[in-house]
């Protein structure tokens, strides 16, 4: 028969530690269970709660969030460096893309050769009264750019302003410069008092 024991007596080790364990399993079983539930459905609640924000956020996305990256936004702003302009009215080919550049470019080169020939005859003063037809021819050929730029729908790189300014820079110059070509002394082509008096009148 052994011993009887009081409730003032300490257990052995063993037995303590026996029912420690079980009463601390007992203890921690529930609260891990109550945990795991509480994580459960605070998974529940935070799949939920997480499903709904990413629906949230995926519905404000499109009003909140950036503009697509299909067309950058324009600046009012004038650039600094000008790196193209607008081609002018009238300035498109003279001819197909097909043909050759000459023939793209003919009102240009037909300018260009006429005034060119001018000054090859005023420089190397063949003929008598070369310098006057050789100027005339000059501004014959400005004239002639003038009727190109107003006949023509498209002169290529002749057109350089709007066709209004191009007739009137052509059409003005190239008339002086054939009106001082036949006034030109000694011998003038073209006698106009107006001009002797004025040129009398102001050399004296």
């Amino acid at each position: 028969m052994g011993a009887g024991r009081s409730p003032a007596d300490p257990a052995p080790a063993g037995e303590t530690d026996g029912q420690g364990g079980r009463d601390e399993g007992a203890s921690e079983a529930p609260a891990s269970g109550e945990a795991a539930d509480g994580q459960g459905g605070s998974g529940g609640s935070g799949g939920s709660g997480e499903s709904g924000g990413s629906a949230g956020r995926s519905d404000a996305a499109p009003a909140d969030g950036p503009a697509p990256a299909g067309r950058p936004r324009r600046s009012r702003r004038f650039p600094r460096f000008t790196r193209d302009t607008a081609r002018p009215e009238g300035g498109g080919r003279a001819a197909s893309g097909d043909a050759p550049a000459p023939a793209r470019q003919w009102p240009l080169l037909t300018v260009l050769c006429a005034a060119g020939l001018g000054l090859l005859i005023v420089v190397l003063d063949p003929f008598e009264q070369a310098f006057r037809i050789g100027t005339i021819l000059i501004g014959g050929a400005l004239i002639t750019g003038a009727v190109l730029r107003w006949v023509v729908p498209s002169v290529g790189m002749l057109a350089v302003r709007s066709r209004f300014t191009d007739l009137v820079t052509y059409g003005v110059m190239g008339t002086l410069i054939v009106l001082l070509a036949l006034v030109a002394q000694p011998d003038p082509w073209l006698d106009v008092p107006i001009l002797e008096d004025a040129v009398r009148f102001t050399i004296r």
